[in-house]
C-alpha cells in the first residue's frame, strides 16, 4: 500500500480554528430606525462568527450625509462607546463583519473594511458583500486599462467602479448594471440617501433575510441578528432577487436571468449559529439529524459520545439519540477566549487547542469514546484533539464527522486552502484515519447530509439541490479567476 502523505503541522499547539473552513462575512442594514447605528452594531455582534477580523458600520444622516466608522478586531470592542456612535446619526445604516476571503487573506488592512462609500454622478452610497466574485480579477483589469484606480484588495470595490461607469440614472439601476456583469457568489447591501438596497445572486448560494421591528425594515445574513434587536423575521431573500426600502415601503424586482437555486450546504454544517433559521430549517434541528444519519451509517460499540466543542455539539446529540450511546460533556470550551487565530503574539496562537479546549478527565478515563465533529479540513486539529483525549485515559477515539471529506477549496466567499492541503483530496477514509491515528473514522455520506437537510431521497446527481462543491468538486459558477491562475483546473469546475 502506498504510504499515506504527511502534512507538517504549523505549531505544537495550532488553533482549532485555523483547521477550519473560515467563515464569509456577516451583513446587517436597517431602514427606519431612530438610531440605526446601535441596531447595526447588535446586529453585528450577533454575526460575529462570520467574521472576526474587522468590522465597519456607514450610516446616513439628513443634515450630515454618510457618517463611516472602520474598525479592526471585534464588534463589541469598537461599537459600544458612546463616543463611537456618536460618529454615526441617522435613521439608516449598514454594517459588515468581515474575515478575508480575496486580496490580503489574513492581512486584514483599515482599508479593505467594507461597508465601501463612494460618492456617484447620480449619489453617495456604500455597499458591502458577503460571498466573492469569481471573476473579480478579470473585470478589475478590464477596468484599470480604462483608467480606474483601486484603493483595496477587495473583490467588491470592482462593483462600486462598475456603478460609477453605468450610465443609468439611478442607484439601484446602477447595482443591477453592475452585479450582471459579474460572477460568483454574492449577498449585497447597499444603503443610499434615501434608501436601502439587498441583493442576492441567481443561485442564492449566499444567505440574506428581510425582517421588520416596527416601521423599520431589516436586512441581515442570518435570523439570529434579527432576534438580537427583537425583530420580526418576514421571509428570506428569494435568489436573484432585489429588494428595494425606502419611504414609500419595500419593492421587489428579480434582475437576472432566474436559475435554479444551489444554496452553500456548508451553511447547515457549520457557518450559520444554530440558533439561525435558513430556508424555513432551523440550523440545530438540520445538524441533529446530521447526527443521526452518521449514527445509522457508521455505528459502533462505545461507552460516551462526545463534541468537539461548539459546533461538533448538535451533531452529537443526534448521533446520541439515534444511537443509544450516553452524550457528554468529555470537552469543556473555554468560552472567553477569543478566536486564538487573529490574536497577535505567537505564543498565544502557540498554545491553540489547549488554551481554547479541555478534556474532561473524570468523564473521558477508561472509557470508548466517539467524537464528533463537523469537518475535517487539514486533519492537524483532530490529531491534537484525539492525542488530548487518549492522554485523559480513553481506551478508544472513534471521530465521527458531521460532513462528507471536503476534498475540494471553495471559491464562493469561503477561505479553503488551496486543493493539495485538504486531506481528502489525497487519502482515502482508511488512510485519514491511520494518519489521524483514531480507532475508527467515519463521515457522514453525501447523500446522508441531504437527507438530514430535508431531501428525504438523498442528493440528485443529475440536479443538486444544494452547492456542495467542496465536497463532490462541482462548481455550479465556473471558477474563472481560478482557473486562469491555475488553482484549478478546467476539467474539475466542468
Amino acid at each position: 500500500m502506498q504510504e499515506p502523505r504527511r502534512f507538517p503541522l504549523a505549531s505544537p499547539f495550532e488553533s482549532p480554528d485555523g483547521d477550519k473552513l473560515r467563515e464569509e462575512c456577516g451583513l446587517f442594514g436597517i431602514y427606519g430606525a431612530g438610531d440605526a447605528a446601535n441596531f447595526v452594531a447588535l446586529g453585528l455582534h450577533a454575526l460575529q462568527h462570520r467574521g472576526q477580523e474587522a468590522g465597519g458600520i456607514v450610516t446616513h444622516d439628513e443634515s450630515r450625509g454618510f457618517n463611516v466608522v472602520k474598525k479592526l478586531g471585534y464588534v463589541r470592542d469598537n461599537f459600544t462607546s458612546a463616543e463611537t456612535m456618536e460618529q454615526l446619526p441617522g435613521r439608516s445604516g449598514i454594517g459588515h463583519v468581515r474575515y478575508s476571503t480575496t486580496g490580503s487573506k489574513g492581512h486584514t488592512t483599515l482599508r479593505d473594511v467594507q461597508p465601501f462609500h463612494g460618492d456617484l454622478a447620480v449619489g453617495g452610497v456604500a455597499i458591502a458583500h458577503n460571498g466573492n466574485l469569481t471573476n473579480a480579477l478579470q473585470i478589475k483589469r478590464e477596468l484599470i486599462e480604462r483608467g480606474s484606480l483601486f484603493h483595496t484588495t477587495s473583490d467588491t470595490e470592482a462593483v462600486l467602479h462598475l456603478m460609477a461607469r453605468s450610465f443609468h440614472r439611478t442607484i439601484p439601476e446602477r447595482l443591477k448594471d453592475a452585479l450582471r456583469r459579474v460572477e460568483g457568489a454574492f449577498s449585497f447591501l447597499a444603503l443610499t440617501s434615501d434608501g436601502l438596497i439587498g441583493v442576492r445572486d441567481p443561485l442564492g448560494v449566499r444567505p440574506l433575510v428581510l425582517g421588520r421591528i416596527g416601521d423599520a425594515w431589516i436586512l441581515a445574513s442570518e435570523t439570529c441578528a434579527l432576534d438580537i434587536v427583537g425583530a420580526e423575521f418576514i421571509r428570506d431573500v428569494l435568489p436573484g432577487e432585489m429588494v428595494t426600502i425606502d419611504d414609500t415601503g419595500l419593492r421587489s424586482t428579480m434582475p437576472f436571468e432566474p436559475q435554479r437555486p444551489r444554496f452553500c450546504i456548508f451553511e447547515h454544517v457549520y457557518f450559520s449559529r444554530p440558533d439561525s433559521v435558513i430556508g424555513g430549517a432551523s440550523v440545530y434541528e438540520s445538524r441533529r439529524r446530521i447526527g443521526v444519519e452518521l449514527a445509522r451509517e457508521a455505528p459502533v460499540e462505545a461507552d460516551l459520545v462526545c463534541a468537539v466543542p461548539d459546533s461538533g455539539t448538535p451533531a452529537a446529540i443526534g448521533y446520541s439519540q439515534e444511537s443509544g450511546i450516553p452524550f457528554a460533556m468529555g470537552i469543556i470550551r473555554n468560552q472567553y477566549v477569543g478566536r486564538t487565530f487573529i490574536e497577535p503574539t505567537e505564543q498565544i496562537r502557540n498554545m491553540g487547542v489547549r488554551l481554547k479546549l479541555n478534556v474532561n478527565r473524570a468523564i473521558i478515563r477508561g472509557k470508548r469514546v466517539v467524537l464528533v465533529d463537523d469537518s475535517v479540513v487539514r486533519g492537524t486539529t483532530s490529531m491534537k484533539i484525539k492525542d488530548m483525549i487518549l492522554d485523559a485515559g480513553a481506551r478508544e477515539v472513534h471521530f465521527r464527522i458531521a460532513s462528507p471529506p471536503t476534498a475540494w477549496p471553495c471559491f464562493y466567499g469561503v477561505d479553503t486552502p488551496d486543493k493539495d492541503k485538504l486531506l481528502a483530496s489525497s487519502m482515502s477514509e482508511e488512510e485519514m484515519r491511520d494518519h489521524i491515528g483514531v480507532d475508527s473514522l467515519r463521515f457522514v455520506s453525501l447523500d446522508g447530509l441531504y437527507r438530514a437537510v430535508g431531501e428525504e431521497t438523498g442528493r440528485d446527481p443529475e440536479r443538486p439541490q444544494y452547492c456542495d462543491a467542496c465536497f463532490s468538486g462541482e462548481y455550479p459558477v465556473q471558477p474563472s479567476d481560478m482557473i486562469e491562475m491555475g488553482r484549478i483546473s478546467l476539467k474539475a469546475a466542468e
